[in-house]
């Protein structure tokens, strides 16, 4: 299962509270307790890894580890170490505790999640003239606590988007060293895959349907993978009976989602078009062609085709 939304508990350690203690050498007097360790804090930091979040579908709560506490003979206590949460590069992490968002946009990218507590100082601290043996120590702070929901919005130059079984994961892979899931039945491809053409990141998104704004069929949880896409891929199906109806219902989705999708730069692809005739296949083309000029058919059988949209591949990277 592929997890890219999901909420969590962040706390950060509790610093060690200070010690109350005396000196032990022989002919040395005084205070001697040490100060408590700093509680550990918690960090996010980008990985290259889509299935990072993948380490929260159980466990939902996330403690860094506290600071110890002083000890006599002037010894602090150790800090508590610091937690790194490895998230997707694309993670959009909402503090719903505090109503604040920030972003993780590249790869090795560090965010303060939740500070550690101080650690509180040791009695030895709190001597003065007139207070040779004092007795007072300060307790650990506390760590930060704060509810995050991590929202992962994939970073590619390119989406391919269209209805189900319409041939987009199969182009990734022969494009790339992608190894998306091919079948012929809809819905093959449950999760967003990537691959690199040169420079170039492609992202298959998960078949659409009508009403997939709506929360139907995969839902809405693949649309807002399209947002952080430069270039669309438009891919419909030569078996289909009515390609400009699909078109139309794509691009309703995609509008209903988010309306600056649709104002991304579009191409259009008319595929499988070994399983058309070639009266058929003309005719569906010039219905597209109206649609959008540059639309092309391609098939992964033809490899004039699919030279094609290397050269276009290597134009949109140049």
């Amino acid at each position: 299962m592929f997890i890219d939304d999901v909420t969590i508990r962040v706390f950060a350690g509790k610093g060690g509270k200070g010690a109350v203690a005396f000196n032990k050498n022989l002919m040395s007097l005084g205070p001697a307790g040490g100060s408590g360790g700093k509680g550990g804090s918690v960090y996010a930091e980008g990985v290259s890894n889509l299935s990072a979040l993948q380490q929260f579908r159980y466990e939902k709560s996330i403690q860094a580890e506290h600071g110890m506490e002083g000890r006599g003979q002037f010894r602090d206590g150790h800090d508590g170490k610091d937690l790194t949460l490895k998230v997707p590069v694309g993670t959009v992490i909402h503090n719903l505790t505090e109503e604040s968002t920030v972003e993780i946009t590249k790869i090795g990218e560090r965010i303060l999640l939740a500070k550690g507590g101080n650690g509180g100082k040791g009695n030895f601290h709190f001597r003065s003239p007139r207070l040779t043996t004092p007795k007072r120590f300060q307790p650990g702070l506390p760590g930060e606590a704060f509810q995050f929901r991590l929202e992962l919005k994939l970073t590619a130059d390119i989406g391919f988007v269209g209805f189900p079984n319409v041939g987009k994961s199969s182009l990734l892979n022969e494009l790339t060293n992608a190894k998306s899931k091919v079948a012929n039945y809809p819905f093959t491809t449950l999760e967003p895959n990537l691959g690199a053409y040169y420079e170039l990141i492609l992202a298959d998104i998960p078949g659409l349907i009508e009403g997939s704004s709506r929360g139907k069929g995969l839902g809405i949880k693949f649309l807002r993978h399209i947002e952080r896409t430069r270039i669309l891929f438009h891919f419909i199906s030569a078996e289909s009976p009515s390609p400009k109806k699909d078109y139309n219902a794509i691009r309703k989705e995609l509008g209903s989602h988010n309306k600056k999708l649709l104002e991304k730069p579009e191409y259009l692809f008319l595929t499988k078009s070994d399983e058309a005739s070639p009266a058929d296949l003309k005719k569906k083309l010039a219905v597209l062609k109206k649609i959008n000029r540059q639309a092309m058919a391609i098939s992964l059988y033809d490899d004039e085709s699919v030279a094609a949209v290397k050269k276009l591949l290597n134009k949109i990277k140049s």
